[in-house]
């Protein structure tokens, strides 16, 4: 799984328990929108979203199994991107058999 985008990253995390709010604020804390970034064009902290990629990877390794993704209990996968200039997103996925042992 990989998201073509400068300021988004994919990852698994539980969903539904305050952990997104939680990854915002953990970001926020990383990655301080009011800090003084080079990259300066677009909304204000603009700058963190293009380092977001590096911290939250563009892509994502998953098994599938029976044509559905093998994740544990709690696992959902997310798409993270705090870039508010740019709302639309796309997930390109590409699929490899498993070897025969």
């Amino acid at each position: 799984m990989f998201v073509p985008h400068a300021t988004a990253g994919v990852a698994l995390m539980e969903t539904g328990s305050g952990s997104e709010a939680d990854l915002v604020a953990a970001l926020g804390r990383i990655l301080p929108r009011e800090a003084d970034y080079r990259h300066r064009h677009g909304a204000p902290g603009h700058g963190a979203d293009h380092l977001l990629p590096v911290i939250v990877s563009p892509s994502l390794v998953l098994p599938v199994v029976g044509g559905s993704p093998a994740l544990g209990t709690w696992q959902r996968v997310v798409v993270v991107d705090l870039n508010a200039d740019n709302p639309r997103r796309q997930l390109r996925l590409s699929f490899v058999p498993a070897m025969d042992a």
